[in-house]
């Protein structure tokens, strides 16, 4: 089992977007795929048209008192389930502080359901937290969009100042994208150049800013499930494609 997060210090990047469309393009190829929507606002979760509520909340998953397997849902698609969002995972720092083994809590609790699933993502709120150190040891692969613009490559640094003074018992793979890309912008084109010039871990995909992308939220669905062509779609497969080329497949 593989286990994705997306992650961004910074918020409005792309990071649900992209943990939905990832998905999706999974379970088409026949993976066993498991989306944990880790963000309070729960915006994975809409678009999978699943009620954010997680019975015990937060503190019924960190405690164990309902394993992960329990709070499990199906979406509209095979070979895509979810662990829905709940507004209680806004205090998950509260309730993973009180914990055993405090930044390896959400790692003992998809432990159970490796041998159900091949690929997890999890989608994650905007922070550097206990939630956050948490991702970091639970996961294989942080994928990290960037919208090519001075403050968020900022937030990329930091993240990596942040992996070499605080490195996880097995350090995740980094990989940076470009999110809401406008190749009309000198800036963006600029600094995509010089980013990927400089840092191996920057792919070469790049999602664009489009109406397709946005109208995800109008349809509740991922986008190459109520439309099959455009630039999006098609950054996603690369997208999608490169990472898999970098994890060994």
């Amino acid at each position: 089992m593989t286990v994705l997060a997306t992650y961004s210090i910074k918020g409005g990047v792309g990071k649900t977007t992209t943990a939905v469309n990832l998905a999706y393009l999974a379970a088409q190829e026949g993976a066993r795929t498991l989306v944990w929507d880790l963000d309070p606002q729960g915006a994975a979760t809409f678009y999978f048209r699943v009620k954010p509520k997680v019975k015990g909340g937060a503190g019924a998953l960190v405690s164990g008192r309902r394993p992960l397997d329990d709070v499990v849902k199906g979406t509209d698609f095979e070979n895509l389930d979810l662990v829905p969002a709940d507004f209680s995972y806004r205090n998950m720092d509260l309730e993973l502080d009180g914990a055993p083994k405090p930044t390896r809590t959400l790692r003992r609790l998809i432990k159970p359901v490796r041998a159900e699933y091949d690929v997890v993502i999890l989608d994650c709120p905007p922070s550097i937290s206990l939630v956050s150190e948490n991702v970091f040891e639970a996961a294989d692969a942080l994928l990290v969009p960037l919208i090519p613009t001075t403050l968020s490559v900022r937030t990329l640094d930091q993240l990596e100042g942040f992996l070499d003074e605080h490195p996880a018992r097995r350090p995740p793979e980094l990989l940076a994208f470009f999110s809401m890309v406008d190749a009309r912008k000198r800036l963006h084109r600029e600094l995509m150049e010089s980013l990927r010039a400089e840092r191996r871990h920057v792919l070469d995909a790049q999602v664009p800013a489009t109406s397709a992308v946005e109208r995800m939220g109008v349809h509740r669905s991922p986008l190459p499930a109520f439309t099959r062509r455009g630039a999006a779609i098609d950054a996603y497969q690369q997208l999608w494609s490169e990472i898999r080329g970098r994890l060994g497949g």
